[in-house]
């Protein structure tokens, strides 16, 4: 079976590979077709820049500020160097004895700032999205004090450029990291992005900026809405919530019809004729497929009350189950896409190390042409292609848990997952 291929590469794919345009705003130009062509998407999961890979990314003499429970995320780079692939034969890892196997060589610093995306890239640029979207679960931030008992993300500003080579049009702030160093750390977040010209949804000085959607028009295709919420669900605390004169986050306390009735007023308010809108929601624990019954409810009230098109939903370190409600597409939870392996240990049997590019094509009216997944793995710091076996695992433990929700993946031949569903 083929895939239908969209014309001509985007904007930002042209952008690509020309350092000096790196940090210029995505153009805003004005439809120029009757009939909107569809709409590619990428949406990544969480997307953690700081712990491991900030270091990993300086150049030397460059301070690696404190992260977690360690004195300096350093110590992150050495669990790295000092890791066994798992898929390799065992071998000594560093501070083996003289006279054994060689040890691992320790990695390569600094690297480039394409370096954390590895297969990712040619992937995209195989077929470019229209729009590229993460959920950025790391402060951008030298400041600050720890906000919360440890795991702390931050991310130096000098690294930022990391998110402008994978090309990101938007970042989802509303997330569990994102007040990890406080009201200072959020506010050095807000201003980095902004310089980079890289909208952050979701998180603000107020609860007016929090609140504010992310909008991006797309020459002969669509204008893209995108709203970003927290929910407790997640592990958010309360006092992240912003408010008249309180940065933070964009809060979801509950998720009833009260609720569905105020996001349909502000969603519906400012939605005109042509555009998608995207619901992301931070929300759910870590681990686990079961999708609440309360957040199914809620996620097709979503559409059929507010005039969603997608919802996106994260958290969960690990892909949970899909599902094409009204022909709109449901992402439960997409899992983490970028990260050290700091948080998987006692969660093997997720398989956590994998993580996924979703690559969904929307119709001008929002419904569902396509969604593809293509696995990938970190090592060292760099996402990779995944071997066949964790395709072949991936395609069937999702299609297990999307039983229920009236989807499933099918593995194709070029490694890609293809969703299936009822149409």
């Amino acid at each position: 079976m083929g895939f239908y291929r969209q014309g001509g590469p985007g904007l930002r794919a042209a952008l690509q590979g020309a350092p000096d345009n790196l940090w210029k705003s995505f153009p805003l130009l004005a439809m120029t077709s009757a009939c909107p062509a569809d709409t590619r998407l990428l949406l990544c999961g969480d997307v953690m820049t700081g712990h491991g890979i900030d270091p990993f990314l300086l150049p030397p003499g460059i301070h690696a500020p404190l992260a977690r429970t360690v004195k300096s995320a350093l110590e992150y780079v050495r669990e790295a160097e000092a890791a066994i692939d798992p898929r390799t034969p065992p071998a000594i890892t560093r501070g083996a004895a003289a006279g054994s196997a060689p040890a691992q060589p320790p990695l390569p610093r600094p690297v480039s700032f394409e370096y954390p995306w590895g297969d990712a890239l040619p992937l995209l640029k195989r077929e470019p999205p229209d729009l590229r979207l993460i959920n950025l679960e790391t402060t951008i931030t030298e400041r600050g004090a720890p906000a919360m008992p440890a795991p702390h993300a931050r991310m130096h500003p000098l690294n930022l450029p990391t998110l402008a080579a994978l090309g990101v049009d938007g970042a989802v702030l509303a997330n569990r990291h994102v007040l990890d160093w406080g009201h200072e750390g959020l506010h050095d977040t807000l201003t980095s992005l902004r310089q980079a010209g890289i909208p952050g949804i979701g998180a603000g000085h107020d609860c007016a900026e929090a609140d504010q959607e992310g909008q991006w028009l797309l020459p002969g295709k669509a204008r893209v809405r995108l709203f970003a919420y927290g929910h407790p669900s997640s592990g958010l605390p309360s006092h992240w919530a912003a408010a008249a004169n309180r940065p933070g986050i964009n809060w979801l306390e509950r998720l009833d019809s009260d609720t569905i009735r105020r996001l349909a007023a502000r969603i519906r308010g400012s939605k005109e004729e042509g555009d998608l809108v995207i619901v992301s929601l931070h929300w759910g624990s870590n681990w686990g497929y079961e999708v609440p019954g309360e957040q199914r409810r809620f996620a097709r009230a979503l559409i059929d009350e507010a005039g969603v098109d997608l919802v996106w939903g994260h958290s969960s370190h690990h892909p949970r189950p899909i599902e094409v409600y009204r022909d709109r597409l449901i992402l439960y939870g997409v899992g983490d896409f970028l990260k050290d392996a700091s948080c998987a240990l006692g969660h093997e049997a997720y398989r956590p190390h994998l993580a996924a590019l979703y690559l969904p094509r929307l119709a001008a009216d929002g419904r569902l042409s396509e969604l593809r997944l293509w696995p990938l793995h970190v090592h060292l710091f760099r996402l990779k292609r995944a071997g066949a076996l964790d395709c072949h695992w991936l395609a069937r433990a999702l299609s297990q848990e999307c039983r229920g929700h009236g989807t499933g993946l099918e593995l194709q031949a070029d490694g890609s997952l293809q969703l299936r569903w009822g149409k």
